[in-house]
């Protein structure tokens, strides 16, 4: 059972920064591109930011480009998204994923999804 495990998330204020972080198995995370999706209430997912499995290219939204970054730890197996410039419209749960086209901005194209975990965004 492949496993995505989310933490890092909270309430912050805006202006303010928080870091996610995803951990899984050392088979999906050398195999699979990473990336993070969200999703606000009453909205459909978003794509946040995806990266290959080497590391060597990320992609992000353009909402998001400039204020978070996307890196992996191969030692840890486990992908961080540091989030800087917090704003309201920010909040949401983020959802780490695993799959092969790591700048794929549909969700159905992600195999693997994890739990999510809350950002709060206080204005």
């Amino acid at each position: 059972q492949v496993q995505l495990v989310e933490s890092g998330g909270g309430l912050v204020q805006g202006g303010g920064s928080l870091r996610l972080s995803c951990e899984t198995s050392g088979r999906i995370f050398r195999s699979y591109g990473m990336g993070w999706f969200r999703q606000a209430p009453g909205k459909e997912r978003e794509f946040v930011a995806g990266i290959s499995w080497s590391g060597g290219r990320r992609y992000y939204a353009d909402s998001v480009k400039d204020r978070f970054t996307i890196t992996r730890d191969t030692g840890k197996n486990t992908v961080y998204l540091q989030m800087n410039s917090l704003k309201s419209e920010d909040t949401a749960v983020y959802y780490c994923v695993a799959g092969s086209e790591p700048g794929a901005s549909d969700p159905r194209l992600w195999d693997y999804w994890g739990q999510g975990t809350q950002v709060t965004v206080s204005s």
